[in-house]
């Protein structure tokens, strides 16, 4: 039972940093695609118009939301949310007389 116990805790703990890992490697590869388009835009048009920032706009949003995903950031639908959620639903089916 332990060793079970002790397998999955072990493999829950290595997804995890396989997540971890992948997070941080689009961060690396944005920060890469945003000084690509930098250097573009200042190649092309020496900062007349930056419109590489609309590609920081877009990587950032990007990142924002996978950070919430991975580090259970969400104030509204965490996993206290499911647990009082489930807890209702339980409570109101008992209250009620499905079977009449």
């Amino acid at each position: 039972m332990q060793n079970t116990e002790q397998k999955n805790k072990y493999s829950r703990a290595r997804d995890r940093v396989d997540t971890l890992k992948k997070f941080y490697a689009k961060i690396m590869s944005g920060l890469l695609a945003i000084g690509i388009t930098g250097g573009i835009n200042y190649y092309l048009n020496e900062w007349e118009y930056p419109w590489f920032l609309w590609v920081v706009f877009g990587v950032s949003i990007g990142i924002f939301f996978r950070a919430i995903k991975i580090f259970n950031l969400n104030p509204f639908m965490g996993k206290d949310w499911e647990k009082r959620k489930i807890q209702e639903f339980i409570k109101k089916d008992e209250n009620q007389e499905t079977w009449k």
